[in-house]
């Protein structure tokens, strides 16, 4: 290869054959400065690869999870091109460190090829710490039509994969947002006092339980409540022990007795049957099972989020001489902390909200209390199982479960269960609902609050506020704009208990990067906005709505009538009905040479670069709170943007179906929609000192959405 070689070595290859079945395969990949290339064995010479791939910024790594294959459990990536998706390398490893160690390598060569792309002409100063090369991993389940049946990873390459199973939603409770500090590092505080109190400290972990009280729950389930311990190891390698269910289990999960995969919808989601061992009057009590959808996730700081929710399935219907218990929420978070001793450390956080079911639980809340303790007493275990353990040289492989149609449990539906079972092709119901999504937290752009290696400096109080009245002062405009011409389908209102409505939401909710956050990671009230927010519509439609900026009487061609310059951000979710809300901001011009002017007259690469949101949930339940959290997100890298620069206004379509991790949370949140309120920043990421500090398109703040309110917009065909 006559590129610098990056990284080489062996792994797996992984595809799908034109029959459907899955195929794996040893081979050595090499990774260049500018190539991916795979070898049958280790290159001499001029040996010519079986595939290349040109690295340059328009390639994105995918985390497609983890895969089965003759009970062999690997953990994939698919390396492609934005352009030309038919073109991709699937490879995968058998453990997950190495899977993460290319792919960190693989996105600094992608980075550096983007950077080439820009000729350097602003160069970011990006703060980095360890392996963390500030840029996360972007994905799409767009698959080509076009593209080579073995390199296919999914039998079914068009369906979305996600965490709303049927009409049931996976609950991120990991992301706890308490809003007087929503804009610190909240990663490693193991409760807020506005949503939690201890309860008591045992084995070594504290537990806490939950103080809000949640009325739509039957009285027979209990209140939320969490075990946080230390443990001695990596994330890795405590992640492997959570997701098994095979023997290594019972040597410290001591409530487990029995688990089993049902399906495997994707490689972060999957169905599973679990026996719980409970020791309170077993002679007189009936055991409990369960049968949950399980989704994970790894996070860009090293964390992992593995996630519980309850729901029926065909092939696990109720097993004789077992109680069905329900879990409403419940998992585990396991985040990095600072090496001690030479030895790695994480916090484990395990969270369990859980109805026993019975006729008496209801009654005696010592029961439900007793069974509940002794379920998270599991992280206790998994503390001293770590702590007796010296063989962590040879990291293993990932386990895996035995298939419960194959497996000998009895149930009332003996012919469902015996029937042929096909892993990863989900059932009618998931597949209609398996397209909604929301974008979250889970692609984080480079300025993240979680920095372990080195903690983030604090910032000077008076140069702070010497930032935020310069900001002020600059933000200040000179004419108002008539905002009573513009008017969308969805209702502006300002009252605070609105519903089905829009608001702007306060500049200040915000912390953007400071004038020197360059030097000291600082960030400031966001303050004024640099554009208007002048209204909002929410669409429906049979199929994906784009360029909805061209429709006749939209905000935007209003403003273009006006003379003034318009931004429309149409985020689009799709699904079996496919919705929209877009949001129109306008202002009389464009500043010559400033941030917001380049980026709408760039490209889309710098485009795709700098495009940042801010979410926030300030009112809902704890649980929606905790999953979307409020960590900045480059949308160009976590999915697809399509720019459509028209006269005198720039759309924005963010495909949200686009991204596999994005496409799946947003079953943490659209089966309670109506009961959210929900903040958007929108923003272009300053990455030099030249365009410090960062200030706001717009914010908004949308309350309690009715999908009932939601109407189809007549929209011509597009000429382009």
């Amino acid at each position: 290869m006559s590129s610098k070689v990056v990284y080489e070595g062996w792994m797996v290859r992984y595809g799908r054959r034109k029959i459907g079945r899955s195929f794996i395969h040893m081979r050595y990949f090499v990774l260049g400065s500018r190539l991916l290339a795979y070898y049958k064995r280790k290159p001499q010479d001029n040996q010519v690869p079986i595939q290349t791939m040109v690295i340059d910024g328009n390639c994105r790594v995918e985390d497609r999870g983890l895969k089965t294959h003759h009970g062999h459990m690997v953990y994939v990536l698919c390396v492609y091109n934005k352009k030309e998706k038919h073109h991709r390398i699937t490879m995968a490893a058998w453990n997950i460190q190495e899977a993460l160690i290319w792919k960190e390598k693989i996105e600094l060569v992608i980075d550096q090829g983007s950077q080439v792309a820009n000729g350097n002409k602003y160069v970011s100063f990006e703060y980095k710490s360890g392996m963390d090369n500030g840029r996360t991993a972007s994905s799409s389940d767009h698959e080509s039509q076009f593209s080579a049946q073995e390199d296919e990873d999914d039998a079914h390459p068009n369906l979305l994969r996600r965490t709303t199973i049927g009409n049931e939603s996976v609950f991120d409770w990991t992301r706890e947002i308490d809003l007087e500090f929503s804009n610190q590092n909240t990663n490693n505080q193991a409760f807020s006092r506005k949503y939690w109190r201890l309860l008591q400290c045992q084995n070594g972990l504290r537990i806490f339980e939950e103080l809000v009280e949640v009325d739509y729950l039957p009285r027979s389930c209990s209140r939320a409540m969490k075990a946080v311990g230390v443990v001695e190891g990596t994330c890795e390698e405590i992640f492997e022990l959570v997701m098994s269910m095979d023997g290594t289990r019972f040597e410290w999960d001591c409530s487990f007795q029995y688990g089993s995969l049902v399906e495997e919808v994707d490689g972060h989601t999957a169905i599973l049957y679990h026996r719980l061992q409970l020791d309170w009057f077993p002679m007189f009590v009936w055991p409990r099972d369960l049968c949950y959808v399980r989704y994970w996730r790894r996070n860009d700081d090293g964390s992992y989020v593995v996630l519980f929710r309850s729901r029926e399935h065909e092939n696990c219907g109720p097993q004789p001489g077992y109680v069905r218990a329900h879990i409403e929420s419940g998992g585990f978070n396991i985040s990095p902390l600072k090496p001690r001793n030479g030895r790695p450390r994480a916090q484990v956080q395990h969270l369990m909200q859980i109805d026993l079911k019975g006729w008496g639980v209801g009654y005696m809340s010592s029961f439900q209390q007793h069974c509940l303790l002794q379920m998270l007493n599991s992280v206790a275990g998994l503390r001293e199982w770590c702590a007796q353990t010296d063989e962590r040289n040879a990291p293993p492989r990932i386990p895996v479960m035995v298939n419960m149609t194959s497996a000998s449990v009895s149930s009332e539906k003996g012919e469902k269960l015996n029937a042929s079972f096909h892993p990863g092709v989900p059932t009618d119901q998931i597949n209609a609902t398996s397209r909604n999504s929301v974008m979250m937290e889970e692609y984080s752009d480079e300025d993240e609050e979680y920095q372990i290696a080195e903690p983030e400096q604090e910032a000077d109080p008076s140069r702070l506020e010497s930032d935020i009245k310069r900001t002020a002062l600059e933000e200040e405009p000179a004419d108002e704009i008539d905002l009573t011409c513009f008017s969308g389908n969805l209702r502006h209102d300002d009252r605070d208990k609105a519903r089905d409505c829009w608001k702007i939401s306060e500049g200040n909710n915000f912390r953007v990067r400071s004038k020197h956050f360059c030097y000291n990671k600082t960030k400031i009230p966001a303050g004024k906005h640099l554009m208007d927010l002048v209204a909002v519509d929410w669409f429906k439609d049979t199929k994906r709505m784009d360029h909805v900026a061209r429709r006749q009487g939209s905000a935007a061609q209003v403003a273009l009538e006006k003379g003034l310059f318009s931004m429309v951000i149409n985020l689009q979710v799709p699904g079996s009905t496919h919705y929209s809300m877009v949001f129109y901001f306008v202002m009389k011009d464009l500043v010559p040479g400033s941030l917001l002017q380049r980026f709408v007259d760039g490209d889309d690469e710098f485009r795709n670069s700098r495009l940042k949101l801010i979410p926030s949930v300030p009112k809902g339940s704890w649980i929606v709170r905790q999953s979307v959290g409020s960590t900045p997100c480059l949308l160009g890298k976590a999915v697809d943007c399509n720019y459509i620069r028209g006269p005198n206004y720039l759309e924005i379509d963010v495909d949200i179906g686009s991204s596999t991790v994005a496409n799946g949370v947003l079953g943490l949140v659209i089966g309670v929609i109506t009961t959210l309120v929900v903040d958007m920043a929108f923003l272009v990421q300053a990455n030099t000192t030249d365009e410090l500090p960062e200030r706001l398109i717009g914010a908004v703040r949308v309350s309690h959405i009715e999908l009932s309110s939601a109407i189809v917009p007549k929209l011509e065909p597009d000429p382009s």
